[in-house]
């Protein structure tokens, strides 16, 4: 079970202990455990922050207590407070990645499934699409990624397995393997009935929840190959 570790507390030398936060993760490189740490500042009171860091479990953060290096920085961090900072220990029940559940709601349920309706409510309206194989570097709008999931269907019986997920601010990045069909028209080819492998990138920006940007890199010579039009 994902653990987590909130620390609560109060400091007027916040620059200094930036800077030692800076140090610690310098000398635990290599050693430390967290997986993700988020430090914020109360509007309210300049002076209370609040960081919350991610371990894979209870026993991993205890042992990244446990490194000298985080003994001797804990230590000068209290020095640097006003008063002592409280510590909350949380076991994760529910850690919901909302931007990556609508990406993957792109592949399978648009993409794949075949519910083009879903566009309007994935997508912005305003969308601009990045995509390597065409020749304009940006298309605006929903209908340029209703009419490529048309084109796409019209020419493979596909399917996409989500390989890894990484998600990053407004950012999600989708790595992606489509298995299919050849059963129609692509790129001048009449269908060749040749089963297809390649793999993929997809990176969504989003805003207000939406689609708001798609940036596009795949093996488009491996599936070319595939289909017998390169060598």
């Amino acid at each position: 079970m994902t653990f987590a570790q909130v620390i609560d507390f109060k400091t007027e030398r916040f620059s200094d202990l930036d800077r030692l936060m800076d140090r610690w993760v310098e000398q635990t490189k290599g050693k430390r455990t967290a997986s993700h740490s988020l430090l914020g500042k109360d509007r309210a009171d300049g002076n209370h922050f609040v960081e919350v860091i991610e371990f894979p479990s209870y026993e991993e953060a205890m042992a990244n207590s446990n490194l000298p290096e985080t003994d001797r920085i804990f230590a000068e961090m209290v020095a640097l407070c006003d008063g002592a900072p409280t510590f909350t220990d949380l076991d994760v029940v529910r850690n919901d990645q909302l931007n990556a559940t609508t990406a993957r709601r792109f592949f399978h349920e648009i993409a794949t499934g075949g519910n083009l309706d879903a566009i309007d409510e994935v997508f912005a309206a305003d969308y601009a699409d990045h995509d390597i194989i065409k020749e304009q570097d940006t298309v605006v709008g929903r209908d340029e990624i209703r009419d490529d999931i048309i084109g796409w269907r019209s020419a493979f019986d596909f399917s996409f397995d989500l390989d890894r997920q990484i998600c990053e601010g407004d950012d999600v990045v989708t790595l992606w393997t489509v298995k299919g069909t050849h059963t129609g028209d692509f790129q001048g080819l009449p269908a060749t009935g040749k089963q297809v492998a390649f793999t993929g990138t997809t990176i969504f920006r989003f805003k207000n929840d939406m689609i708001q940007e798609g940036w596009w890199h795949y093996d488009v010579m491996g599936l070319m190959k595939q289909l017998g039009i390169a060598g």
